[in-house]
């Protein structure tokens, strides 16, 4: 199995950073969501990621942008304006992920979440995602968080 289409790990991880630069992109310039994945397949960086993973996810987050906006708009603590544009693409990620793939395990989600937020957020904005998506995953993933003890 090549890098490229591996399913490891690592090649998730940094087909969630290219997806919070490619939703922080369209947040700023406003481009449509084909027009990102066909600007970030065409990258270097797209070579190291888990490929299908990418492509599926970033266009149901990009597609249902509305809706998960609706949903962290529910879990924080202040008007959804206000958020940073990074802090805003790590939560749809986030959210997307605790409700539509529930084969991530939720502490899955919140580590990747609060790894992207110390990567590329703001100092103490690993700690506000930390939160949110807590939040998120104690109303969406009741079920699991409760057979964890």
């Amino acid at each position: 199995m090549s890098k490229v289409k591996g399913k490891g790990a690592g090649t998730r991880t940094r087909a969630r950073e290219l997806m919070v630069q490619a939703l922080y992109q369209k947040q700023i310039a406003g481009h449509s969501t084909l027009e990102l994945t066909s600007q970030f397949q065409e990258q270097v960086a797209y070579e190291r990621v888990d490929q299908a993973y990418f492509d599926e996810q970033f266009k149901a987050i990009s597609n249902s942008q509305d809706e998960l906006e609706k949903k962290v708009d529910e879990l924080i603590d202040r008007p959804l304006e206000q958020l940073d544009p990074v802090e805003l693409a790590i939560l749809l990620i986030g959210v997307y992920e605790l409700e539509s793939r529930i084969d991530i395990p939720y502490k899955v989600v919140i580590n990747e979440g609060v790894n992207l937020a110390k990567r590329f957020g703001s100092i103490e904005g690993h700690k506000y995602i930390n939160a949110c998506l807590d939040v998120a995953a104690k109303s969406l993933r009741k079920i699991e968080i409760q057979a964890q003890g």
